[in-house]
């Protein structure tokens, strides 16, 4: 059994607070060091499978405000919400895209996608790469004035090019590894604040 396998701390108190997956922790973490969730926010999941983070914004916004979420993949939590919407779809499909885009403006845009991994780390990076680009795309479009962005990528050197990105869009952006993430795992976190710097 690997590491990935094994159950870890994490894992085993995402399965105590009803959590579908550790990943939980780790946008605990972004949150609390960069305050992030507003009361009464409007959000985008994208890449929302199994749905930690989405449940844990629902929980945080207790009935008010409004989680918009997309996977290719169904949810592990119960979505009769009112203020939730999930769409099961490709993020790259246009359909889907403008159905998302329609629930919107939003003022904080979410995204622990990862492609699927082949074991070749380059090709991994650059799946990676492209799936952020893609949710920065969402966001460019999609955000009020003042929001945010979290999004994972795997770490091999495109991310200092996002960040320039970023930055050109956004008052301060930077990466960022929660202590929840697994040791031996290369993910870490663009979050970027303060969009409609232009």
């Amino acid at each position: 059994m690997s590491n990935y396998e094994k159950p870890d701390f994490w894992a085993v108190k995402a399965r105590k607070e009803g959590y579908p997956a550790r990943s939980v922790y780790k946008l605990m973490e972004i949150d609390r060091k960069f305050r992030l969730l507003k009361q009464g926010a409007r959000i985008l999941d994208i890449g929302a499978a199994p749905g930690s983070w989405s449940l844990w914004a629902l929980r945080r916004l207790e009935g008010k405000g409004f989680v918009a979420a997309v996977d290719l993949r169904d949810l592990a939590l119960d979505a009769a919400h009112g203020n939730f919407l999930f769409v099961r779809g490709d993020l790259y499909d246009p359909a889907v895209r403008s159905r998302l885009l329609a629930a919107g403006p939003f003022g904080l845009v979410l995204s622990d996608a990862a492609p699927a991994t082949t074991g070749n780390r380059l090709v991994d990076q650059s799946a990676s790469e492209g799936i952020v680009e893609a949710v920065i795309d969402y966001a460019e479009a999609s955000l009020s004035p003042g929001g945010a962005l979290v999004a994972k990528i795997f770490q091999g050197g495109a991310e200092a090019a996002l960040l320039k990105r970023l930055r050109e869009r956004f008052a301060q952006a930077k990466g960022f590894k929660p202590e929840a993430c697994r040791s031996e795992s290369f993910e870490t976190y663009l979050v970027a604040t303060g969009f409609g710097r232009e």
